[in-house]
């Protein structure tokens, strides 16, 4: 599973990095709005965890605000991306979040997590470290494929288990596999629960944007969300 995300998300790094509006639609006016609007207003400052940083935009835009990120991802090629972006003014590191993490405890106010989680099967040990490296009251901010629009995918079988599912996305004439978990809703929200305090769910609205560049999509996102938007806090003792 960890090679073949690995192996997906180095192909996928060009595609990433150069931000073509044919793949990009769903990333640059569904997901990165409700996730940005989420944030706490004042990044000024903030030592942010980027977590599975793909290649860079969240790094990069924390960087514009003012923060001081640090970038993780498991494919050394986005890695090699992000850097590029950020052009050396952000600590990025090639590191599997199903490890223990290479920092010490209480080092994040906040830590982001954009599209990464599905491809983990377990989150227990994630969500341990995460904890253990946010500060107290510190703010994790995530979002996953909705399990409403997973449940649709070819494999998929019964709504309350956690699924490995395969797909397959096309960008020019390269087919590319990616596989992914599926998990129920109640599992997203209890598993968080257990390491932090859940403040937000969101299942985001597309922006005026979106509709204008994709209308029949647009209609479909109004009646079955693709994506979750998760808003915790650090509640340590």
């Amino acid at each position: 599973m960890k090679e073949n995300v690995t192996n997906a998300f180095d192909k996928l790094s060009t595609y990433y990095e150069h931000e073509d509006i044919r793949y990009s639609t769903y990333n640059m006016y569904y997901e990165r709005p409700a996730m940005v609007n989420l944030f706490p207003k004042n990044l000024e400052g903030l030592k942010v965890l980027d977590a599975g940083c793909a290649a860079g935009w969240y790094t990069d835009y924390l960087l514009s605000k003012g923060a001081a990120p640090t970038a993780l991802d498991i494919s050394p090629e986005m890695v090699e991306a992000t850097k590029r972006r950020t052009k050396g003014n952000a600590e990025v590191l090639c590191v599997d979040l199903s490890k223990e993490l290479p920092f010490e405890s209480d080092t994040f106010d906040l830590i982001v997590s954009s599209l990464t989680l599905h491809y983990l099967e377990d989150w227990h040990k994630t969500f341990e470290e995460f904890s253990r490296v946010l500060t107290r009251d510190g703010v994790f901010i995530f979002s996953v494929h909705h399990p409403i629009m997973d449940i649709s995918i070819q494999g998929a079988n019964c709504y309350n288990d956690t699924e490995l599912l395969v797909d397959h996305w096309k960008r020019n004439d390269e087919l590319i596999e990616v596989q992914f978990y599926r998990r129920p809703l109640q599992d997203i929200i209890n598993t968080t629960n257990q390491y932090f305090s859940l403040v937000q769910l969101v299942e985001p609205i597309p922006t005026e944007q979106f509709r204008e560049l994709n209308p029949t999509s647009y209609q479909t996102l109004m009646k079955r969300p693709n994506f979750l938007m998760i808003k915790a806090i650090n509640s340590k003792t």
